[in-house]
């Protein structure tokens, strides 16, 4: 009987049960598919225990996610702790993007990087969902533009994906914020931008971009992930040539710069 009890000891033990039962959550979602994951509405997507007001996340995921402040206001690349809030980076002061501001809440790393790669690699509608979700948490004391632009990609990467992952967060954000959806075309299919650096990339995308316009006011290009700001910034400049008077980039995360090279 001893015997017994204490193997079921260990069993709870090793499972996260009894005692050890707030470790449970992420101990299962390390050996959890992504398939499991999304049947399981109303709860964390990233520790799986119950909800918050419906939202899919709990109060302690959420308050640790790698929120990402400070930052430039202008590319939103991360700064130090303890840098002035409005003030731009170095980068911004010697060669400005070409869109006037940057949004981004997040910094692609830890459970946000995670979640994203099941978004993107994927194709998790789960993961886009909460995405889109953390994005709205943070939009009430954004003014709406007037139009909704999502990063284009090239056909042909398009078929090889399945689908554009910033198109399908924007079809989902802009009927929320209420504004219309413009469209773009990539006019090359070009190399892949990873292990490129800044004016590599920018080299690479020069009038890489078609907008159908006109344009007019306040455009918000949209993508997932912000890495050097290159494809934004040649999609911006493709909108002011179709007569976009304001150009802001937005993304759900941005990639630390460190993290980069």
């Amino acid at each position: 009987m001893e015997k017994r009890a204490n193997k079921a000891t260990a069993k709870r033990r090793a499972l996260g049960t009894g005692h050890g039962w707030t470790h449970w959550p992420r101990l299962a979602l390390s050996g959890l598919d992504g398939g499991l994951r999304r049947v399981l509405p109303g709860r964390c997507a990233f520790c799986l225990a119950p909800g918050k007001s419906g939202q899919p996340w709990c109060q302690p995921c959420f308050e640790a996610l790698p929120w990402n402040l400070p930052a430039c206001p202008r590319c939103a690349e991360p700064q130090p702790p303890g840098s002035l809030a409005g003030r731009l980076c170095g980068r911004c002061l010697e060669h400005p993007p070409g869109f006037d501001r940057a949004w981004v809440p997040l910094r692609y790393q830890d459970e946000v990087a995670s979640l994203m790669q099941r978004f993107k690699f994927q194709a998790s509608p789960r993961a886009g969902s909460v995405l889109v979700a953390m994005l709205e948490t943070r939009l009430a004391d954004i003014t709406c533009p007037d139009a909704l632009l999502a990063v284009p990609l090239h056909p042909n990467r398009s078929r090889q994906r399945g689908f554009n992952q910033a198109e399908w967060l924007a079809r989902r954000l802009a009927p929320r914020l209420g504004v219309p959806l413009r469209s773009a075309r990539r006019l090359g299919d070009t190399p892949s931008q990873r292990g490129l650096d800044r004016s590599e990339r920018r080299r690479n995308l020069k009038d890489g971009f078609d907008v159908a316009g006109p344009l007019l006011g306040r455009v918000v290009l949209l993508d997932d992930v912000m890495t050097t700001g290159a494809t934004l910034d040649a999609l911006a400049q493709a909108c002011r040539r179709a007569g976009a008077e304001e150009v802001e980039a937005w993304a759900v995360a941005r990639t630390p710069i460190s993290q980069l090279w």
